[in-house]
């Protein structure tokens, strides 16, 4: 997984990337087909943004969360997410159909 952290009017500590990095991996176990993720923090007057790209086979999921801490920003942001994520993990596998030997014999 190709990882891309990115700050705007803001220096991207080493203890902020790998609070992101935690964070990611956690979502990222859910899911193996994630090709790349491109992470932006910004700061827009006294709100803190974070927003994510992930990149994953078929798809590209967007997400973003806004809150007054950086940190709070980044744990919903990881939470919006995951929730997408296993959403497009169950859609992936789930085809709408289910097998001949599910399914209730008829008489």
């Amino acid at each position: 997984m190709n990882l891309n952290i990115t700050g705007h009017h803001l220096e991207v500590t080493p203890a902020i990337r790998e609070f992101v990095t935690s964070k990611l991996e956690r979502v990222i176990r859910h899911f193996d087909h994630v090709t790349a993720t491109h992470v932006i923090l910004s700061v827009e007057k006294l709100k803190q943004k974070a927003e994510v790209t992930l990149h994953v086979r078929g798809k590209d999921i967007h997400v973003e969360a806004t809150e007054e801490d950086l940190y709070a920003a980044i744990d919903a942001m990881t939470d919006k997410l995951d929730r997408q994520v296993v959403k497009h993990k169950e859609k992936s596998f789930d085809h709408g159909r289910d097998a001949i030997k599910h399914q209730a014999a008829q008489p």
